[in-house]
């Protein structure tokens, strides 16, 4: 992995001031008015574009306001846009639900209601006696900043059979998952479409720090990707937003080749950002086969 290229400044998950520059508010407005052209929107274009994306006295019409004002928006000089300008915005943008939602998060920080949290997180206990019942299931519990809380023996194995299998009982030096994937050579070596597995998981990252923008840990982990992976900086200046629930991973395990298999994540409903990742196959298919084969072998734990 190439780490020797200098990294853009860490960004703060939930700045909106207009302090240092546009916060991440005007950061994300930017780059989703970036990704649009006036064909998207249905407006005719005049004269030379020097922008790739729509210009600002272009996009403020579509979402009922003056360029004065969206412009304010955009360099972190207005905190006070009401519902009905944010969803406007958000209509113009083309936003999908989930970028709506963090659209609505960033604009609205002070209506996230969550302690500034900087201890180690505490698993659900309900959430890890269910882990553990589900014997032939790999899954692993992780919390918001995506450290694993638990794992049962088969999530152990199908993902991080190279550490500890106790290794996430040790609060203050948990496996996390964000560094695992971008940092740990094992990880990424296990994913044969790394790329896509990255991208989604930055996507949720981005999505999960304007959930919970006083977080101490979310702020040191967004900092030490961007101080140590040239790869993840670059996914994090991209804005992308994603609320991932469920798809599946192409994996390259060391003890069977190649597997691809379907996960789902289980939100626990006022779990503090805490969720279950299981991983399954359908029956009948070589996947479920060559999982039944992994998971048949003697298990730590």
């Amino acid at each position: 992995m190439d780490n020797t290229a200098t990294p853009p400044p860490a960004e703060t998950p939930g700045d909106t001031s207009g302090e240092g520059g546009p916060g991440e508010l005007g950061r994300f407005l930017r780059s989703r008015r970036d990704r649009l052209t006036p064909e998207d929107v249905g407006v005719r274009s005049y004269g030379r574009r020097r922008v790739s994306g729509l210009r600002r006295e272009e996009l403020a019409p579509l979402a009922g306001v003056s360029v004065t004002y969206y412009t304010r928006l955009e360099q972190g000089q207005s905190q006070n846009a009401s519902d009905s300008v944010i969803e406007a915005l958000a209509r113009a943008l083309q936003l999908r639900p989930d970028e709506r939602a963090h659209l609505f998060a960033l604009a609205r920080p002070g209506m996230v209601k969550r302690p500034a949290i900087a201890q180690p997180e505490i698993p659900n206990p309900g959430a890890c006696q269910l882990l553990h019942a589900m014997e032939t299931v790999p899954a692993l519990l992780l919390g918001h900043s995506n450290d694993v809380l638990a794992w049962n023996r088969a999530g152990h194995r199908l993902l991080a059979g190279h550490l500890p299998f106790d290794a996430p009982a040790t609060a203050t030096h948990r496996p996390n998952h964000l560094r695992m994937l971008f940092l740990d050579r094992h990880s990424r070596a296990l994913y044969r479409n790394w790329q896509a597995e990255a991208e989604v998981a930055v996507g949720s990252l981005r999505y999960i720090a304007a959930q919970f923008p006083d977080d101490q840990r979310l702020h040191e982990l967004i900092h030490d990707l961007n101080l140590h992976s040239t790869e993840f900086s670059r996914l994090w200046t991209e804005h992308t937003v994603q609320f991932c629930t469920s798809g599946t991973k192409m994996l390259r395990h060391p003890e069977v080749g190649d597997l691809d298999v379907d996960y789902e994540i289980l939100h626990l409903p006022e779990g503090e950002g805490q969720r279950i990742l299981t991983h399954s196959t359908a029956p009948g298919t070589p996947a479920h086969t060559t999982l039944r084969r992994l998971l048949s072998g003697p298990l730590p734990g």
